[in-house]
């Protein structure tokens, strides 16, 4: 390998681990070994993983400052001396040693300085966002095992221009890239030009910046360490499974940008321990034999060397590069319209003072409604706006919307009808500066003024929702047609329409039950992070991560028959109480890869599903109360049984099945299956609040039909109960049958 990038890597590595051992030094006299140590995001929600690069490699738990001597210790012992002039070091070995030690270092020093309230960073009036939350990592995770954000890019440094930044940025997110920005050149970071450019950061946008000095970046690194202790099940210190694990499932690289330091390569060979590659984009030696990455290590392309009209294509050229590398497989449609698209663009809010134009929201009206017709009913491919386009209206204004779609095909049947529209809110959400929220009646959509600067209009919706739905469900679509409305007396008389048909959806879908079908599905796509995990998913049951409905699996296995949705005959009956059959157990035995023997669908006590890392609530039970709580994965407060969301999640996630604990999604609370070898809804006891604002009516008629019209009422949640001492006395006031019923344990 390269002598110059073993010497600067060894040489920064000692470099920032004497930085360490002085700051620790100077804040255990100033602060003293007690002082806590925690890592919270700019919001101040925290992470449970301590230190996650040093406990996921060591297992060592660091919540103090003293807790930081040992580790300091073994970074001295780790990292190498710097090798002489003349030395040829054949391996990466000591490099790599030297860049463990960097990361432990570089973690510390940013614990120390949270101790010094020096973290998040504030700079020119912008508040870094520091290290990324565990609410916030296990809320990406549905879309890192989907496919929809196959990884992430760490951009270290500063682009050679403002525009060449923003470029950048755009097509690692148009490429479903999480963006991480760190470091800087000279004192300036691609963050500064990015803000100067207008360009919003955070997680809504997949970009966050960590900070301007390249220590930050260790919190990439971090972000991975967790995705396999979480997500993969893997146990803190198995470092080489932690290892191992991202090199072939956590699709990361370094996208280093101006020149290199001796810490930069010292943090670059940290991250090549992981599996990611580095690619640069000034003149230095590359290492191109595989071993630690899957492909390349270090890829110099001179930016100014690649081919191209200009600089934008020099930066385009730059990123494919980048997903080359790192060997990224990326479906990205495309779509025909003058703003950029991509996955990334999802999370986009459209702000009142970039309002263009919207449709929808308070006193609009707005709606969008799918519909199977008969082939010759249907002209691919044709596009009609009735009514007034964006461009006829004033600046602001709320415009009355339909958005009618019109598909065929030979597979099609009625039952895909609301799963293919559903998928409007994603589709149409890909467009850069577009926002679109909610469904059916209920949508809401803004333009903002920079993407009707570029030309966009009302008719691009058609373009988008034939491209992708002809993309991703080319199996059964055969033609699509959109017809789009602004007219206001035929947006409310098409809307009544739409409603009808949506009532009667609802009515055929509420009325299956699990014992009209002989099949469930399976949904193995978390297994990319929880190997063990199989969700099977029947009619009363959706998947744990709440975006699959057993309709849905149905559809995804007709569009994709050797896809993660199988069927899953129930076979032999064994236990029609607590949900036992031979086909399902036999089909979670053969794909959880042996692990799971023995799988009850309605029990929660009695061998219940797996639980992977991106389901949308977790309920455990509650002894005391003879009960169960659940909380929400929007609730980031404390709960009764002395955890967060987080924490249980670390407790149950990773494809494990632990009786007791479960992760199931929000409406199978609602279920007429919920859990009832227990006694159903009966057995909560806690429930996170927004889960009882959200479905309010819901519940209000599940009491109904159990018996219990005031349940709702006697359930605590977060703002009357955070501890069992609060609970106990709130059931007993209130007379919650939990507190009569026989012993759950």
């Amino acid at each position: 390998m390269s002598r110059f990038i073993a010497k600067s890597a060894i040489r920064g590595a000692n470099g920032v681990v004497a930085k360490a051992d002085e700051m620790l030094k100077s804040a255990l006299q100033k602060h003293g070994g007690e002082a806590p140590v925690a890592f919270v995001d700019k919001e101040g929600v925290g992470s449970t993983f301590f230190l996650p690069t040093i406990y996921a490699y060591t297992g060592h738990k660091i919540e103090k400052l003293s807790d930081m001597t040992p580790t300091l210790e073994y970074c001295k012992s780790l990292v190498p001396p710097v090798p002489g002039d003349n030395l040829w070091l054949p391996y990466l070995g000591e490099t790599a040693d030297a860049g463990v030690s960097t990361l432990f270092a570089e973690e510390m020093i940013k614990a120390i300085e949270f101790v010094e309230g020096k973290q998040p960073e504030k700079r020119n009036g912008f508040t870094f966002n520091g290290p990324i939350s565990d609410v916030q990592t296990r809320s990406w995770g549905i879309q890192m095992v989907d496919g929809s954000m196959p990884g992430f890019a760490a951009v270290i440094g500063a682009a050679k221009s403002n525009e060449v930044a923003v470029k950048i940025v755009r097509e690692l997110q148009s490429k479903g890239q999480l963006v991480f920005l760190s470091g800087s050149n000279n004192g300036r970071s691609i963050v500064d030009q990015l803000l100067e450019e207008g360009v919003e950061l955070g997680y809504n946008t997949f970009t966050v910046p960590f900070g301007t000095d390249t220590e930050s970046t260790v919190y990439a690194l971090g972000y991975a360490a967790r995705a396999a202790i979480s997500f993969g099940g893997v146990t803190p210190g198995n470092f080489r499974e932690i290892l191992l694990y991202n090199k072939f499932r956590c699709f990361a690289f370094a996208l280093c940008l101006g020149p290199m330091d001796d810490l930069k390569w010292a943090t670059g060979a940290g991250a090549i321990t992981y599996g990611f590659p580095a690619i640069l984009d000034t003149v230095t030696p590359n290492i191109l034999p595989t071993g630690i990455t899957r492909y390349e290590h270090v890829v110099s392309m001179p930016f100014d060397d690649i081919p191209g009209k200009d600089d934008m294509e020099r930066a385009q050229r730059l990123v494919q590069r980048c997903i080359e590398v790192r060997g990224i497989k990326i479906k990205i449609p495309s779509v025909p319209i003058p703003v950029a698209y991509g996955p990334a663009f999802e999370g986009e809010v459209v702000r009142r003072a970039d309002l263009r134009v919207e449709f929808g929201g308070k006193n609009g009206v707005c709606f969008e409604l799918l519909s199977m017709k008969d082939p010759d009913d249907v002209e691919d491919g044709k596009f009609t706006v009735v009514g007034p386009d964006v461009d006829s209206f004033e600046e602001g204004s709320k415009i009355p919307l339909a958005i009618v779609v019109d598909v065929a095909g030979r597979k099609l049947q009625k039952d895909f009808e609301p799963v293919l529209e559903r998928q409007i809110h994603h589709f149409v959400n890909g467009a850069e500066g577009i926002q679109h929220v909610g469904q059916r009646d209920i949508t809401w959509i803004r333009f903002s003024k920079g993407a009707a600067g570029k030309g966009f209009t009302l008719k691009h919706i058609g373009d988008i929702l034939h491209t992708n739905l002809h993309n991703s469900f080319g199996a059964i679509v055969d033609k699509v047609q959109v017809t789009i409305y602004t007219e206001e007396a035929k947006v409310r008389e098409l809307i009544e329409q739409a409603r009808e048909v949506y009532r009667e959806r609802d009515i055929r879908t509420a009325g299956m039950t699990d014992e009209a079908v002989d099949t469930y599905y399976s949904c193995t796509l978390c297994q990319s992070f929880a190997p063990n995990h199989v969700c099977v998913i029947n009619p009363e049951r959706t998947g744990l991560c709440g975006a699959y409905s057993w309709l849905d699996c149905r559809a995804s296995y007709e569009i994709n028959p050797t896809g993660p949705n199988q069927p899953v005959p129930k076979g032999k009956t064994i236990d029609p109480v607590k949900g036992v059959w031979e086909g399902v157990n036999s089909f979670v035995f053969d794909h959880s890869n042996r692990a799971v023997e023995r799988f009850t669908i309605y029990s929660l006590m009695d061998s219940p599903m797996t639980t992977c890392g991106c389901c949308e609530c977790v309920m455990i039970v509650v002894p005391e109360a003879n009960g169960v709580m659940i909380v929400s994965r929007d609730d980031y407060s404390m709960t009764p049984c002395g955890m967060t969301f987080t924490t249980l999640m670390g407790t149950v996630g990773g494809g494990q099945q632990t009786p007791g604990m479960m992760g199931h999604s929000k409406r199978y609370t609602l279920s007429g299956k919920f859990i009832p070898v227990e006694g159903g809804l009966k057995r909560v006891v806690w429930l996170s609040k927004n889960i009882k604002e959200e479905f309010a009516d819901e519940f209000k008629e599940v009491c109904e039909r159990i018996g219990e019209p005031d349940l709702i009422d006697k359930i605590a949640d977060g703002t009357n109960a955070t501890t069992v001492d609060e609970l106990l006395p709130f059931l007993e006031g209130k007379g919650h049958p939990a507190l009569t019923m026989e012993s759950m344990i």
